[in-house]
């Protein structure tokens, strides 16, 4: 950490904030092998309903929400063929066995490839002579050709069956992602107390790194953005991001994961004391998130919520639309083992709003050459409609109430 003794606006240091930081992420419990042989029996059951005898679960988080084992993705195949049986086969390098085996999850046979040979056909060589084979959408293409060739035709996407469990979070899956969005604000809370006129964007990463670890995530931060004055308004940051400065405007968006499930959430104040405009535009930010909150019913489309952000900005005279003054991306997107996953609160997605989804909500106004302002927090569908998972921002002078 740079110049770990240099104290904050508040008078703290990030050694300080550090220390003062407990784990909270220990008591957390990783999804149970019920749980995964439950999914895999009903991707089974969605098999058969559509006459399907197999689907390719390929490395990433698709088959680690089936099955347990978490492994990324690369150019050697690894992978579990499940059957319309509801039985699988884990595929991986032969040289990878002893390390497969430690990941797995639900227990299931392994079949290794030796380098020379083609992963393809060992997967072929597992199914029936003319069997449907449907593939992970989230498998790289030359998987897909890979395992059509090796089929003798082509496969198809079986993201419609993969993903329609994922988008209905379990009562676990919300535990965890509380969990997690929990921690994330108590490290935007030390974050704010360690900020001080010609601090670094990086200097702040790092600690809110270190932070994120303090409070028990093994990876640390999953992802950090921090920006301030007219970076702001650039959603995802710039290449050449400026020192902190009396009057600017902060944006620090960052999360980390827990056995998998992931948190983020963005917190942006000021860094003194704000002036009207700036207030005029958090104040209508906020409004579009709560616009976007009260419109996400169960039945409703997620088009619509997006809608209501919208329409709401363009009511305090932002847009409309995506043009700026405005905002230029949607209100918001799935989360779980992802950071970002399906559906999205977007126009033209109409996926009804059902009990156990759950979505980041940061319709972020921009103000190109001025500043941004994105509030976000995140909620969960009930059958009596939306439920925080973090309070909103209270004010822009006091963000964390």
């Amino acid at each position: 950490m740079t110049d770990v003794t240099t104290r904050g606006v508040g008078g703290s240091t990030a050694t300080a904030e550090l220390a003062r930081l407990k784990p909270m992420l220990g008591d957390c419990l990783p999804i149970s092998h019920d749980e995964h042989r439950a999914r895999i029996a009903g991707l089974a059951q969605r098999m058969n309903a559509a006459g399907l005898d197999a689907i390719w679960l390929n490395a990433g988080t698709n088959l680690t929400y089936y099955t347990g084992m978490s492994w990324h993705a690369s150019e050697r195949l690894v992978g579990a063929l499940v059957t319309a049986d509801g039985s699988f086969t884990y595929v991986g390098p032969a040289f990878e066995e002893g390390t497969l085996k430690l990941y797995m999850g639900v227990e299931a046979p392994l079949r290794g490839w030796e380098e020379h040979e083609s992963p393809y056909a060992l997967v072929a060589s597992l199914l029936p002579s003319g069997a449907k084979l449907r593939v992970d959408p989230a498998a790289p293409y030359f998987t897909v050709t890979g395992l059509g060739d090796a089929l003798g035709g082509g496969v198809s996407n079986a993201g419609d069956l993969v993903l329609q469990a994922r988008a209905r979070k379990s009562a676990a899956e919300l535990a965890l992602m509380q969990a997690t969005k929990t921690a994330t604000i108590e490290v935007h809370k030390a974050a704010a107390r360690i900020l001080r006129e010609g601090i670094s964007t990086g200097e702040v990463t790092e600690f809110i790194h270190a932070a994120h670890k303090a409070i028990g995530a093994p990876g640390g931060s999953t992802f950090c953005i921090v920006l301030f004055g007219p970076d702001t308004a650039f959603p995802h940051g710039v290449a050449n991001p400026k020192t902190l400065e009396p009057g600017d405007v902060v944006l620090i968006d960052t999360g980390c994961a827990i056995h998998g499930y992931q948190s983020d959430i963005t917190r942006t104040y000021v860094f003194g004391t704000p002036t009207a405009r700036q207030r005029e535009v958090w104040d209508a930010e906020k409004a579009c998130q709560l616009a976007a909150f009260a419109a996400a019913q169960i039945g409703a489309t997620c088009a619509s919520v997006d809608a209501a952000a919208r329409a709401e900005a363009e009511r305090r005279g932002f847009g409309p639309g995506y043009q700026l003054p405005g905002i230029p991306h949607r209100t918001g997107h799935g989360i779980g083992l992802d950071i970002h996953e399906a559906p999205y609160l977007v126009g033209g997605d109409e996926t009804l709003l059902e009990a156990g989804m759950c979505f980041s909500n940061e319709p972020m106004i921009c103000v190109p050459g001025e500043f941004g302002i994105r509030l976000e927090d995140h909620f969960y569908m009930t059958a009596d409609g939306p439920r925080w998972f973090t309070q909103p921002s209270k004010a822009i002078e006091d963000p964390f109430g």
